[in-house]
């Protein structure tokens, strides 16, 4: 899991609400979709993200470790925050990007500046945010020299079912002209089972179940050596929500 918006439902809440804060279990499929050619990839990531509101915008974070070989295998980052001082739905955004990895030896850092135009109806349970920013590449373990990009991120999150069910997730492209094709795409719906709202079950029991699906293009380095190829690769996930 390179990214986790799973707080897109938060994005746009107002002042009032409180720090949003949950931990994510991640049992990967690609070893059994894809054989050999992801034999690298490990099987097992927790996540834990958060998301805070303020009088001035909010602080969004995650991270997400890889587990395989029973050991710590990479970490991965991402920390934004956003900016309005005003009433209007635009927004600055700015974001830092990174991690360490077992292999390489570090993710391909990067430093983000742009504007967010963020969305929702009147019960929050529909969200949208739109962010097109400056991107920095600035460290170029796997793709070659430091270079400027260009980033465009839509997030969306969707509470039906009265809230039993929540579809949220985001899509990335960004220019990097250290792959083939000069573009890079990320994206990772997912789907949740918010147990709680069951029937007898209590509001205290705030685990969900459900999955999430990586998808990817010039991104994931294979087991070959390779990071030009699509793959799609679903997840079996559970989540607490504190």
């Amino acid at each position: 899991m390179f990214r986790s918006y799973i707080m897109a439902v938060l994005l746009c809440i107002g002042i009032t609400a409180q720090a949003q804060l949950n931990v994510q279990l991640h049992y990967d499929l690609g070893h059994d979709i894809y054989g050999d050619k992801l034999s690298n990839r490990p099987r097992v990531t927790a996540t834990v993200e958060n998301f805070t509101p303020d009088r001035w915008g909010s602080t969004y974070f995650f991270m997400d470790v890889d587990f395989g070989g029973n050991v710590v295998r990479s970490a991965y980052g991402e920390i934004s925050r956003e900016l309005r001082f005003w009433k209007a739905p635009f927004a600055v955004h700015i974001e830092l990007n990174g991690g360490l990895n077992g292999t390489t030896g570090s993710f391909d850092n990067a430093y983000l500046i742009g504007a967010a135009w963020n969305w929702h109806n009147a019960s929050f349970s529909k969200t949208f945010s739109l962010q097109l920013m400056y991107k920095w590449l600035a460290h170029r373990q796997n793709h070659g020299n430091t270079h400027n990009s260009v980033q465009l991120t839509g997030v969306w999150g969707i509470n039906f079912a009265k809230d039993l069910l929540t579809f949220s997730g985001y899509l990335d492209v960004w220019y990097d002209r250290g792959v083939k094709g000069k573009w890079i795409l990320s994206s990772e719906p997912q789907f949740w089972v918010n147990l709680w709202h069951l029937p007898r079950i209590s509001d205290d029991v705030k685990w969900s179940v459900g999955t999430e699906v990586e998808i990817t293009k010039n991104l994931l380095w294979d087991a070959e050596g390779r990071n030009d190829r699509f793959y799609v690769i679903p997840t079996v996930a559970m989540k607490w929500t504190f």
